[in-house]
């Protein structure tokens, strides 16, 4: 894609990354300078290094052709509309749906992937389109640029917020033979609001609240 854009002479590339792309024991938070100091938490090491490639590839347009690409480190994204396919589905709309079918069948129990000792960052949806958009105007430098809430939560207390906002009342399983993932994740997002002034303004409970209540309206359809 990246090639094509410069035969059509595109006048900006806007290259999106992935958080999977940092060593599995990146220093919390996440800096971007910290994004070749080691391998990728094994589970997600393929996609990981394909995104790296993409940043390479970015930069090495705008060194050789002058290509203004940019490259952008999304979190762990979620909101409403998600996939909640619990096959294929992240976290947040997985527990979400389990939630939710768990109190339409009176199931008294829930079972959850890993410990729970694990920490992630989410960042709502529509913050991260305007995160995309501020950039996109904004911003033009080869380096990367985390965008993010900037705050981390243990999957334990993810669980509990879910479970509290659907008002399941049951049980939770964790099944610990089932991989926890990276230790921790949680960006460091100073570049963001230096470069193009980018806050998030959704935190977590809200953005949690408001795509619980779209699965539940979706869901009744």
């Amino acid at each position: 894609m990246i090639e094509i854009a410069r035969q059509k002479n595109i006048e900006k590339f806007i290259a999106i990354g992935t958080i999977c792309a940092y060593p599995k024991f990146t220093p919390v938070p996440f800096k971007e300078e910290d994004l070749w100091n080691g391998y990728p938490e094994e589970t997600n090491a393929p996609y990981g290094i394909a995104k790296k490639a993409l940043l390479v590839q970015t930069q090495s347009y705008r060194q050789q052709y002058g290509f203004n690409g940019i490259y952008l480190l999304p979190v762990n994204l979620y909101g409403p509309g998600d996939n909640f396919n619990l096959e294929t589905s992240h976290v947040i709309p997985a527990l979400i749906r389990k939630c939710v079918e768990a109190i339409k069948r009176n199931d008294d129990e829930i079972v959850v992937w890993g410990t729970g000792k694990a920490t992630r960052e989410f960042f709502y949806v529509e913050d991260c389109a305007q995160a995309i958009v501020m950039a996109t105007e904004k911003y033009n430098k080869p380096e990367p640029v985390n965008i993010g809430l900037g705050a981390e939560i243990s999957i334990k207390d993810l669980v509990g917020l879910i479970v509290e906002y659907t008002g399941f009342k049951g049980k939770i399983i964790w099944d610990s033979s089932k991989p926890d993932g990276q230790p921790r994740r949680a960006l460091d997002t100073t570049r963001a609001y230096k470069e193009f002034g980018f806050k998030a303004k959704v935190n977590l409970k809200e953005g949690l609240k408001r795509t619980i209540k779209w699965y539940q309206e979706a869901a009744q359809k």
